[in-house]
């Protein structure tokens, strides 16, 4: 039971905090469907059905109200599913895209001890000079200025006190939630809401662990190295921890603020937009690891013309395998090859038992049609994802989260590029390492080295398997398993054919005995005929009819 899965208090007076925002956002049927309003009967805390707010609104719009009344988990979801145009329609999409996160600063002194315990002594003792008040702050930490002995200037990325404990809560929640989901709506199946809870859960996990952003900002800066125009600040493993990051200050203002004042730098914002877009598609087509939350305010103008990132929270990795598939499907539709097209959603959505696949294709021929003979540079990026991510809800398929992730980044990049310079073609900049991973994936020398790397797995995992294999003949657990479809129907009936045979042979057995008693001599009679002939006749009578009436009961006749 939830109840009893939930296990703490604490939990229950969350559930039943989240039951109330949704109600009075007019969401109460959803409470009840999910059978959280029992649930919370019985724990003795009764939801206010009555205690509903004007209507008037969308139901899109109450939703994004009550994610931002709920706090900083359910501002996450909300924005993972801003993300997710292949599940929602752009009405939805749109409107949790505008979800903030409205928080106000931990005061100094309440954050102060935390300090303590992490850093071994006090910030004014590790700094030469440590600014009390922040520079930023969201829900899940906050950022301070300060300045190293040697006098570099560095920031610290501090999680706010006690947010751990709150986002647990709130994941427990969310999954028992997801549980129900699946089993009692069954509208909600094709979102697959435990998967999606299970790979939310994991991102938010990683992002209050600021030792995994450390280690993603040292991933992507191990890679910018060899690209001069990224600029990723160095991290400072002595005092970085899980609620404690510590990383070299970049002195600029960022993409947001320069747009909001360009007269803070003197450039040219096409040469901006450029520069953007091309860092990021750097990351993604070359290196494999990109940064997963390209808004304005991530992207810092230097002074030297070079880029930077921060906020390494959201990390995207597309493995050589995706890259190429996400290629293949790019060809695919320049080279109007519906049945590649096609292969690569299902693919992605890993199959789908009631999928239409001839209107998937049809879907997929339209969609190419459209985009036919258009080159690269004049497709808009976020009007072809838009169509494709349509395609894929009305066709209940879906999209793996790494590739979700990377259409968001593109659709991201698109928008900034647009509020820099309206002309901005994100596709033009997509084209030429489309290009040069087409050359790389048709070449000689790639197919080589993917053929030697399938071959190097196998035989690097080929003593495992001997030795795995060998052990089980050992123990005897080596077997056959054969699955036949409906062979337990078809025993069944096969079992009720034996027995109307047996019964039919029974009946003429009892006929064939009745006629032969009728003609006996003697014995005591009824109405003239012989008693064991007359109880066999009735006998074969009524077993004929049951016989009969089976059959016909079975529609078999």
């Amino acid at each position: 039971m939830l109840l009893e899965a939930l296990g703490a208090a604490r939990d229950l007076s969350r559930l039943h905090e989240i039951a109330s925002v949704l109600t009075r956002h007019g969401l109460g049927d959803a409470v009840r469907r999910l059978g959280v309003a029992h649930v919370l009967d019985r724990a003795g805390k009764a939801v206010h059905w009555k205690a509903v707010q004007g209507l008037t609104k969308e139901p899109q719009v109450h939703l994004r109200e009550a994610l931002e009344e709920l706090g900083p988990t359910f501002v996450k979801v909300g924005q993972l599913l801003a993300g997710r145009s292949d599940l929602l329609p752009p009405a939805w999409t749109d409107e949790l895209s505008r979800l903030h996160e409205r928080v106000a600063p931990v005061p100094y002194e309440e954050i102060r001890s935390q300090l303590l315990e992490d850093l071994g002594l006090a910030p004014e003792e590790v700094f030469r000079d440590f600014n009390a008040e922040p520079l930023a702050a969201a829900s899940i930490a906050q950022v301070h200025r300060a300045s190293l002995q040697d006098g570099k200037q560095v920031v610290l990325k501090i999680r706010r006190p006690g947010i751990h404990e709150v986002v647990e809560a709130d994941l427990r929640i969310l999954a028992r939630l997801a549980e129900r989901a699946e089993m009692r709506v069954p509208e909600l199946r094709r979102f697959r809401p435990k998967s999606l809870v299970r790979h939310f859960a994991r991102s938010l996990r990683n992002e209050i662990d600021l030792r995994v952003e450390s280690r993603n900002a040292a991933k992507l800066r191990s890679n910018s190295l060899e690209h001069s125009g990224i600029v990723i600040p160095r991290i400072h493993d002595k005092w970085t921890c899980e609620r404690l990051c510590v990383m070299d200050y970049l002195d600029g203002p960022s993409i947001g603020q320069w747009i909001r004042d360009r007269g803070s730098l003197a450039r040219d914002p096409t040469q901006v937009a450029v520069l953007g877009a091309e860092t990021v598609l750097r990351t993604v087509f070359v290196d494999g690891c990109f940064h997963a939350d390209p808004h304005p305010g991530n992207l810092i103008l230097l002074s030297d013309g070079r880029l930077g990132l921060i906020d390494f929270g959201m990390v995207g990795f597309l493995s050589e395998s995706r890259r190429l598939e996400f290629l293949g499907l790019l060809l695919a539709v320049i080279s109007r090859d519906v049945e590649g097209v096609v292969a690569t959603l299902v693919g992605w959505s890993d199959g789908n038992q009631d999928l239409d696949h001839d209107q998937l294709a049809q879907d997929c021929e339209g969609f190419i049609d459209r985009y036919n003979g258009l080159p690269l540079r004049g497709l808009n990026a976020s009007e072809l994802l838009g169509d494709l991510t349509a395609i894929l809800r009305e066709n209940d398929l879906f999209l793996p989260s790494d590739v979700a992730m990377l259409l968001k980044v593109f659709v991201t990049l698109e928008s900034v590029g647009r509020q820099l310079d309206p002309d901005f073609v994100m596709a033009a900049h997509v084209e030429p390492f489309a290009r040069a991973a087409a050359r790389e994936q048709n070449s000689t020398l790639a197919a080589v080295r993917r053929g030697a790397k399938e071959v190097g797995s196998i035989l690097l995992n080929l003593p495992r398997d001997l030795r795995q294999a060998t052990a089980l003949v050992r123990r005897g657990r080596i077997g056959l398993d054969v699955e036949v479809r409906h062979l337990d129907t078809l025993g069944e009936r096969l079992d009720r054919s034996a027995n109307r045979l047996t019964i039919g042979l029974i009946t003429a057995a009892l006929i064939v005995g009745t006629a032969i008693s009728l003609r006996a001599p003697g014995g005591f009679r009824i109405a003239g005929q012989p008693l064991f002939g007359f109880l066999g006749f009735t006998s074969s009578i009524v077993a004929g009819f049951w016989l009969l009436w089976s059959i016909v009961r079975s529609r078999r006749i």
